[in-house]
C-alpha cells in the first residue's frame, strides 16, 4: 500500500470511500451467513495438535537412552548428569615420600637462615 502522506486529497477520499464500501459489504456478508465474527477472522482455520507416530516416539526415546548412556559412560546405572552442567573429577591425592619432607624441610630452613642473616623477620 502507498504512503497516505503521498496522495492528494482527492485520492485520500477515494480510499477512504473504498474502505467504507469493503465494511459494509463485509457487514452484509456476516448477515446473510449468520457470522458475528469478521469473514477475514473465519479465513485463518484454527490449527490442532499435532499427533505423533507411535513409531515416531520410539525411535525419540530409543535416541534419548543412547544419549544418557553416552553421558554415563563407565559411572553405571543411574541418572545421567545434567546436560551443561560440568561433572567435578577429583584426582586422586598427590603424596610427597619422606625423603623428600626432609629435603624440603631443609630447604625452608636454609631460606630462613638468609632471611635471618640479612635482618628480615618475612621472606
Amino acid at each position: 500500500m502507498a504512503n497516505l502522506q503521498n496522495l492528494s486529497v482527492e485520492q485520500l477520499r477515494k480510499v477512504v470511500a473504498i474502505k467504507e464500501e469493503i465494511e459494509t459489504l463485509t457487514a452484509q456478508l456476516a448477515s446473510i451467513t449468520g457470522d458475528d465474527a469478521p469473514a477475514a477472522a473465519a479465513a485463518a482455520p484454527k490449527r490442532g495438535r499435532r499427533k505423533m507416530s507411535a513409531a515416531a516416539r520410539a525411535a525419540i526415546g530409543a535416541a534419548q537412552r543412547r544419549r544418557w548412556a553416552k553421558a554415563r559412560g563407565k559411572r553405571g546405572p543411574g541418572r545421567p548428569p545434567k546436560y551443561g552442567k560440568k561433572v567435578k573429577v577429583v584426582k586422586a591425592k598427590r603424596r610427597v615420600s619422606a625423603a623428600t619432607k626432609v629435603k624440603l624441610a631443609a630447604a625452608a630452613k636454609a631460606r630462613w637462615a638468609r632471611a635471618k642473616a640479612a635482618g628480615n623477620s618475612s621472606l
